[in-house]
């Protein structure tokens, strides 16, 4: 297996080479770990958060600079509170002792070691928790190898078959063929999804997909391939809260929310294509209430 190292770093498939212990890496994060919340989070899937919560660690950067972020406040890297791996892991367990029902690592890839090290303290501390693995599906082989046997649950995007529009958006062309290698690779360390008695999730995928304003075509593309690919071997998330950012983006269509009727159709495709194992989301979700308060201060 790969060396994954910090000092020419080589965490996320950009494989930047930077030395973080010296610069900050294309994800815009040094050497030492940045988490800008950890509380239960009550809007994940039912399956995770249910009526206890998900154990939501928002950790700050992103090797994926996508341009119509929904978590732009924090995906620089250069805000939140700085944590060692056992100062984390006690958080961790905090978050057990209030009631949560998973620990959930929301964009942790640009940590990969040092959260994998987080995880084997907090177990030996007593963590018991299905731990949720929760990015944007852009994951080097080698990151999810060093974290297979952390993680219960993967909760990946795939925002994109089309690598000219992840060009665009998100400036990393190989995005649809290493998410695709990526999915693949964490539904063979899990498994088909299980469920405990309260109909929480412990071992699974889901994969989800923000359907973009315009985009309805490439969504339900996206619906389609997981469908043919994987069967009910996974849960597909199909999202209609796509937030236009305060700034104008140079795309039009991204400056608008999305209709009801352009979600609709890709709900009502995926459904005449039989698509059984999916959440879908009802109402208006499009907006800032759905996005949680971040600590955007940096403590040094």
């Amino acid at each position: 297996m790969e060396t994954l190292s910090l000092h020419k770093c080589n965490l996320c498939p950009r494989a930047c080479s930077v030395d973080r212990t010296d610069r900050r890496g294309v994800c815009g994060c040094g050497d030492t770990m940045r988490v800008a919340r950890a509380a239960l989070h009550m809007w994940e899937e039912p399956c995770l958060s249910g009526e206890r919560g998900s154990g939501a660690v928002f950790f700050a950067g992103c090797a994926l600079h996508c341009i119509f972020c929904q978590n732009r406040t924090i995906s620089g890297g250069d805000v939140g509170r700085s944590y060692t791996p056992e100062e984390l892991s006690e958080e961790f367990l905090r978050l057990q002792n209030e009631g949560a029902a998973n620990i959930n690592l929301v964009t942790a890839g640009q940590w990969a070691p040092l959260v994998h090290e987080t995880i084997a303290i907090a177990k030996k501390r007593g963590l018991r928790l299905p731990i949720v693995w929760n990015s944007g599906g852009y994951e080097s082989e080698a990151t999810l190898a060093l974290l297979q046997e952390d993680i219960d649950i993967y909760l990946p995007d795939l925002k994109y078959l089309d690598s000219a529009l992840a060009g665009k958006f998100s400036h990393a062309a190989d995005y649809p063929e290493v998410a695709k290698r990526a999915i693949a690779q964490m539904v063979e360390a899990v498994g088909e999804p299980q469920f405990d008695g309260d109909g929480y999730m412990t071992r699974g995928v889901i994969v989800r997909h923000l359907v973009l304003p315009g985009h309805r075509n490439e969504a339900c593309e996206v619906v389609r391939y997981l469908y043919e690919t994987y069967g009910s071997r996974i849960y597909q998330s199909i999202m209609n809260q796509y937030t236009p950012p305060s700034r104008k983006l140079p795309y039009p269509e991204l400056n608008r929310r999305l209709t009801r009727f352009e979600y609709d159709r890709v709900v009502g495709f995926a459904r005449d294509l039989g698509v059984e194992n999916a959440f879908i989301q009802i109402g208006a979700t499009a907006s800032e209430s759905f996005i949680p308060e971040f600590d955007t201060e940096s403590d040094g």
